[in-house]
């Protein structure tokens, strides 16, 4: 296991925050937040990560797994928009996921060019499995906070996204766009 060594740029203990984190001063950089941003994320997707392994998938699967499912009929186009990846990154993992049996991909009624993605019951199931985990973290970090906290941490989470050039699945659960997800 490697050493870290935590007390480099460390703030004045004196200028604590909630939870201990230090309060950065004015200009400072967020190292709070970006470390708790960063812990959060590797064991939010080490969950599944570790789950993943058996199947011989990885991240990529999960997130283009995720999306196919909560937006059934979701168009190859709309999914590497969400994912922002080229169709080279997203073609071998699509490939895998079909050639498996986690996908079916059926041509649009109304476009012929169109390639429409669901899930298949063998891929709703790991989807299931997967959100379970996760949401099974979620419930636990959530356990203490009130109402108001949980609204406040939701608002931060979508304040955090990149909103220049929103893609369709996040009009979608926005409320904007026509398609809805799938619960």
């Amino acid at each position: 296991m490697t050493d870290v060594n935590f007390s480099r740029g460390a703030a004045n203990p004196d200028s604590q925050g909630a939870e201990g984190v230090p309060a950065p001063r004015s200009g400072e950089l967020r190292w709070d937040i970006i470390e708790l941003l960063f812990f959060a994320y590797r064991d939010f997707v080490g969950d599944a990560d570790h789950e993943l392994e058996a199947f011989g998938f990885g991240r990529a699967h999960h997130r283009v797994m995720h999306f196919v499912y909560r937006y059934p009929g979701l168009k190859v186009a709309d999914l590497l928009d969400v994912l922002r990846i080229t169709k080279q990154s997203l073609g071998r993992v699509l490939k895998q996921l079909l050639d498996e049996g986690y996908i079916v991909q059926k041509t649009g009624n109304n476009d012929r060019r169109q390639r429409l993605l669901y899930a298949t019951p063998k891929g709703e199931a790991l989807v299931a499995k997967l959100a379970g985990l996760q949401t099974d973290r979620i419930t636990r970090a959530l356990r203490d906070i009130n109402p108001e906290g949980v609204a406040a941490i939701s608002q931060f989470l979508r304040a955090m996204i990149d909103r220049d050039d929103p893609d369709k699945v996040l009009e979608a659960i926005f409320g904007t766009g026509s398609k809805k997800p799938r619960e």
